[in-house]
């Protein structure tokens, strides 16, 4: 039985709404069943791993073999792929349901090795955005059939993936095609970074919450850092443009609102940061001016900086510890980078690896008893 779950019950019983015979009979009852169904994280790590190493063992099978099997061969051991891990999980799922879940995983994976496999020995017209959206739809219907968090996680990659692939293909000699794609991808993962709510923590918004998480900082990087691309030499037309944003923007906070609802407000400023981080991006700040030149060697650190403290500032609001740890996380990487690229190179060598160590040591001090003040407050609020 989770913390929070205890913590509510704890406060039942305080205000009376409960009595003590019925909060140790709810409390026997759960910690019986987690102790049925709950499974260890060896347990869990195990079969991660396995149906990892499962899928990769089998893709370099394939691939070994693949030159010496006749088209017709080829295609029913695509056909195989796909089928027999899913056939594997229906018999297993009455006996170990983490398996099942695994297997169903493996074989939605499959899928898309299947689809581009299909479309090499058939020689189909090279559109590779295609492919992902076969492999999206595969995966919504694994995650309507079955409703598990490895369906949604490959919902949640898989669908963006497919938008990101259809405006690279229609706008890749346009200029300034990467900004509402970044941007957009941002903002997504901002949104699915705060999937979880007080009343809602399920193990599919827990695997968004990851998702969200990984992909926070190397999109935040590429968005404040987004270069001029020299090939792009047309203009992109006012509905391209147009429609870009509108999907950057809109599909975000529209699965923010579903997943949050009134909460979701706190998504629009965070849809704000985003296009104020994108202004720095190289391509938008090329006119020469002191204000331009300051954007761009400091408008980056002094917006990241921003972000951190405001996804600190969230965390604490929401009492939620992963965002304060990714807010003081990126505060930190935000301060060596600043003191990487603009620093270090106006100190010699000596001054510069010892303000580096000073660096570390006082500001990573500082930053941990920061995040441990904060976590210690937002413990003693829940409790």
């Amino acid at each position: 039985m989770s913390a929070r779950w205890q913590n509510d019950l704890d406060r039942w019983l305080d205000n009376g709404v409960i009595d003590r015979v019925t909060a140790d009979r709810i409390r026997a009852f759960e910690e019986k069943l987690a102790a049925t169904k709950g499974l260890g994280w060896p347990v869990l790590i195990a079969m991660a791993f396995g149906g990892l190493l499962l899928g990769a063992g089998v893709l370099l099978f394939v691939a070994a073999h693949w030159d010496m099997l006749p088209p017709a061969a080829r295609f029913a051991l695509v056909l195989a792929l796909v089928a027999v891990f899913h056939i594997a999980a229906a018999f297993t799922a009455q006996h170990l349901a983490v398996l099942a879940t695994t297997f169903h995983a493996v074989g939605t994976i499959s899928l898309g090795a299947g689809i581009f496999l299909a479309g090499q020995i058939f020689n189909l017209q090279e559109h590779w955005p295609g492919g992902l959206l076969l492999w999206a739809m595969g995966a919504w219907l694994g995650l309507a059939l079955l409703r598990d968090w490895p369906q949604a996680a490959l919902v949640a990659l898989l669908t963006p993936a497919w938008l990101a692939g259809e405006w690279i293909e229609a706008t890749r000699r346009l200029i300034g095609f990467e900004k509402p794609m970044t941007e957009g991808l941002l903002l997504l993962s901002i949104t699915y970074l705060t999937a979880r709510t007080p009343d809602n923590e399920s193990s599919i918004r827990k695997s968004l919450t990851w998702i969200g998480a990984l992909g926070l900082f190397p999109l935040a990087a590429w968005v404040g850092i987004e270069p001029t691309s020299s090939y792009q030499t047309t203009s992109m037309p006012t509905p391209y443009w147009t429609l870009g944003w509108l999907i950057a923007l809109c599909m975000p906070l529209i699965v923010a609102w579903y997943l949050r609802r009134q909460a979701s407000k706190w998504n629009f400023l965070a849809a704000l940061w985003v296009v104020v981080l994108g202004t720095m991006g190289g391509s938008a700040v090329a006119a020469h001016s002191s204000l331009a030149d300051f954007w761009r060697e400091l408008g980056p650190y002094l917006m990241w900086s921003v972000g951190a403290v405001g996804l600190t500032a969230w965390g604490v609001h929401e009492a939620h510890k992963e965002r304060i740890n990714l807010g003081i996380a990126g505060f930190a990487l935000t301060v060596v980078a600043f003191y990487f690229s603009t620093v270090m190179d106006k100190l010699g060598r000596s001054a510069s690896l010892i303000g580096m160590g000073v660096l570390f040591l006082v500001g990573g001090w500082i930053l941990e008893r920061m995040r441990r003040l904060l976590v210690a407050r937002l413990e003693q609020k829940n409790s």
